[in-house]
């Protein structure tokens, strides 16, 4: 099966959610729909003793609607996706191009869902997702979207690819400081698997991005540069630095810069050490510079 990228702030590099574990996902959001329904139904029927059939048939279709339909509408119109079931078995909803849902999605997935789950005993659904490429039931056929994995082994992650070589070094000047971690985690997971994608999603999803990462640095990307060159420069001008801070941290003392001894014993940096004006203690006091040897007597 292959990959995909989210948008949005979301992770990128997904698999489709296999069906034991969306089954798993299933039972804990029936679990606690069940439980908040039923507490519901108790303190409706403890507070709704007086009123009439009719009364009491229309309370009962509302909380119906308000709890096992409309509650699991909301948590993933406000998550983006996740439901507490799926929150614990790192699932999530994302469209089919990979995008967010919204609440139209889950409108659709929630409507869908009491057929499928809550009419059929999740018949329905199973038998739609065994049938399907992808695993998905009817209401992520209708919604057009798709259960995926967030979690996925660290030792899979692909290495970033160079930029093109007349592009090497050009943004050295570009103030990166303003980009977020998760800015950067999806551009590294887009550059990553930019090969896999649909050539269109791809484009528009390093048009994207790109845009993104030039608002947050000030300078939009040169004429003619390609997104998608113009990412791997700007991670590859990331990587340079963090290098660059790595290699000065591992030499460097627990002061500023490298420490050089003075003659007598003294500690003083790099920075103190070249100095024109920088003497020893002795020099300072008016007397010429120890150099370590003792006279003959």
């Amino acid at each position: 099966m292959s990959e995909l990228v989210t948008g949005d702030a979301v992770v990128l590099g997904l698999r489709p959610a296999k069906l034991p574990s969306r089954a798993l996902a299933l039972a804990i959001d029936l679990v606690v729909v069940g439980t908040v329904f039923g507490l519901v139904a108790l303190g409706l029927a403890l507070a709704g003793g007086s009123l009439d059939d009719a009364a009491w048939a229309a309370v009962s279709v509302a909380a119906f609607l308000l709890v096992p339909v409309g509650g699991p509408i909301a948590v993933e119109t406000l998550s983006h996706g996740r439901s507490l079931g799926k929150l614990a078995c790192g699932l999530r909803v994302v469209r089919d191009d990979g995008g967010p849902i919204r609440f139209r999605h889950a409108l659709v997935r929630g409507a869908m869902g009491v057929v499928e789950v809550l009419m059929t005993f999740g018949v329905v659904a199973v038998v739609a997702s065994l049938v399907s490429a992808r695993g998905r039931r009817l209401g992520d056929v209708f919604a057009g979207t798709l259960v995926v994995r967030e979690r996925v082994p660290a030792g899979r992650a692909a290495a970033v690819p160079p930029p093109p070589p007349w592009l090497v070094g050009r943004f050295s000047g570009l103030d990166l400081s303003a980009v977020p971690e998760e800015l950067w985690l999806a551009v590294r997971q887009y550059l990553t698997r930019m090969h896999q994608l649909d050539p269109t999603v791809g484009r528009a999803m390093a048009e994207r991005l790109g845009g993104e990462v030039a608002a947050r640095t000030g300078a939009p990307p040169p004429p003619g540069v390609p997104a998608a060159a113009y990412l791997a420069a700007v991670v590859h001008e990331r990587q340079v630095r963090d290098a660059r801070r790595a290699w000065q941290g591992a030499h460097a003392g627990p002061g500023h810069g490298w420490i050089a001894q003075e003659p007598r014993g003294g500690l003083r940096t790099v920075e103190d050490a070249v100095r024109p004006d920088a003497g020893t203690s002795d020099e300072a006091a008016g007397r010429p510079p120890a150099t370590g040897f003792v006279p003959p007597a």
